[in-house]
Formats: C-alpha cells, structure tokens, sequence
C-alpha cells in the first residue's frame, strides 16, 4: 500500500517594493472615539443650552409676569422693544463697551503674553502675581472695585485733586470708563495667558533665521511673533466679543444702569425688564436677540478673517 504526499504549493512571497502591514490588533487600532464618549456632554448641554434657549425663543411671543399662564401675543414683545429708546440706547453701549474691550485688551494681552512667555528674571513670580485676577469672579471683582472707588471711603476721596468730586458713578462717560477699566483689569490675564501659549508655540527656527539676518527685537515681533499669533488673536477677540455682549454683573454692582439709564446695556436692560418690571416676554425677546447678535458676530469674524480654514503653522510635526 503506498501513501500519495502532496506537498503545498508554496505561498507567495511578498511583491518587490511592496509594504507588508503588521497584523491589526487592538492596540494599534487608531481611531476616532466613539459617540457613546461625547452622549453625557450631548445631554448635558441638551438639557442646559438647548433647551433653555428653545423656551426663551418661545417665551418672547408671550406675554408672562412670572405668576400666571403665558399668553401668546405674537411680535408685540418684539414691536415695543423696536420703539423702546432705552432699548436703543442700550444696544448702543453694549457695542461701545464691547469695542472697548477689544480695542484695549488685544495690544495689552499680546505685548503681556509675549513677555510672559521670555525667559526673563522673576518672569514666573510676576506672572502669577498677574494671574490673580483671573482666579476671581465677576461679582467678587466687582464688589472690590465698587468698595475702592466709593466717592466717600474710596480711593476717590482721599486723591480730590486726581478724581475732583470723587463721584466716578455720576456722569456717563466716567462711569463707562469704569466699566471697560474693571473689564480690562480682570480679563486681560485670561487673554494673555492664550497668546502665552501661542507665543511659545512659535519655532524658534524662526527667531534664529531672523537674527542671523540681522533682525531686531522689534522686526521680530513685527514679522515673526505677530504673524504667528493671528489665529490666537482671532480666538481671543471672538471671546471678548461673545463677553462684551453678554456682560451683566459687572454693571449690575458698580452702577446698575446709571446714573439713570446711561450704562444700561442690554444684558441689564433684560434683567431690568424681566426680574423688575416682571415682563418676561420682553426680558425674553432682549435675550433671544443677544444670543442671535453674538453668533452672528462671531460668523462674521471667522469668515471674514478665514479662521475657518486654519491650518498649523508649526515646523517639524508629522
């Protein structure tokens, strides 16, 4: 009895410049996580953004004090506020401070940011001392500066011949500066900690190329640094927009809207209608218009400066 042997016939070996993968496994499977990781932040937000927001947009075609059931009135909220001179002198401010804010934080924050992110003496030390007011809230800024600048027990009425009467809350344009001051003395640091990052995110290569050119301080920060921030500049002024618009405490404990209603901005202005005059249809419909006007700042700001197509401008990452 014989036995027939057949051998395999023999597999084919790899093609000639081909590359042979490593077999998957889990633990070199790279991939996105999936939406089961984001759900709790879905519903989160679901819960505490989106659906406020659909009851505010319902609640400013109502007419509501709090008490009894809403009754729909259509777009008379809507009409009033368009005939409401407070209300148009308030989105006036509103604009006024938010550019402001913009127009006096960026070039503090930028020139603050670079410098934090040097190497110089006692940089660290300074750097926390800075920080400071960042650590604290709005209302505790505001109760602090509210107490310093008092025209009786103040900083004002000890410094007569800097402040005159000391009364910094009585005339408008006085009291703005008070606001966009404390704005700018609690904010700032939270700016220029964004352009710290950006700004020792740069490549050095850069620095080193410019230098052997022959480039100053000055040139470099012009060309180099400068440049290189503009995406992060973008970030922070879309954060100080989207804060300017939708300040409140701030107002609320320095001046309340006065003297009169000469810094009554439309975040207070809503507050005002809403939880004093216990008009929430109105209190709403100002609301509403806040959340539209600030998104469509902020789309306005990505398409114009093409933030939208960001792309790294760091050397050396593959």
């Amino acid at each position: 009895m014989t036995t027939k042997i057949t051998s395999a016939p023999p597999s084919a070996g790899p093609r000639k410049g081909s590359r042979r993968r490593p077999p998957a496994s889990s633990a070199t499977k790279v991939g996105r996580p999936g939406f089961a990781w984001a759900l709790p932040a879905a519903v989160f937000f679901a819960l505490f953004a989106i659906t406020p927001l659909i009851m505010v947009a319902v609640l400013s075609f109502m007419s509501w004090d709090g008490i009894g059931s809403p009754e729909f009135v259509g777009m008379d909220n809507w009409s009033r506020l368009m005939d409401d001179p407070v209300m148009l002198e308030s989105v006036w401010l509103t604009l006024l401070l938010t550019a402001l804010g913009v127009v006096i934080q960026t070039p503090l924050s930028i020139v603050l940011g670079v410098w934090a992110a040097g190497h110089q003496r006692n940089r660290a030390v300074l750097s926390v001392i800075y920080f400071i007011p960042l650590l604290l809230s709005a209302t505790a800024v505001s109760v602090l500066w509210r107490a310093l600048l008092d025209p009786n027990f103040g900083i004002p009425a000890d410094a007569t011949w800097l402040f005159g009467d000391g009364n910094l809350f009585g005339e408008q344009a006085t009291a703005i500066g008070v606001l966009a001051f404390v704005s700018t003395w609690q904010f700032t640091p939270f700016h220029t900690l964004i352009y710290q990052g950006a700004a020792r995110a740069v490549p050095q290569v850069l620095y080193q190329a410019a230098e052997i050119d022959g480039a100053g301080r000055y040139r470099q920060f012009f060309h180099i640094t400068l440049p290189q921030l503009r995406n992060s500049m973008i970030t922070s002024m879309i954060l100080m927009i989207v804060g300017g618009l939708t300040t409140f405490e701030t107002v609320l404990i320095l001046t309340q809207g006065g003297p009169g209603t000469d810094t009554t901005i439309s975040a207070y202005y809503m507050y005002d209608k809403a939880f004093k005059g216990f008009d929430f249809g109105a209190g709403s419909a100002i609301a509403l218009a806040l959340v539209v006007a600030a998104t469509i700042i902020s789309l306005i700001v990505v398409r114009v400066s093409g933030y939208d197509k960001m792309r790294s401008t760091m050397e050396g990452v593959s």
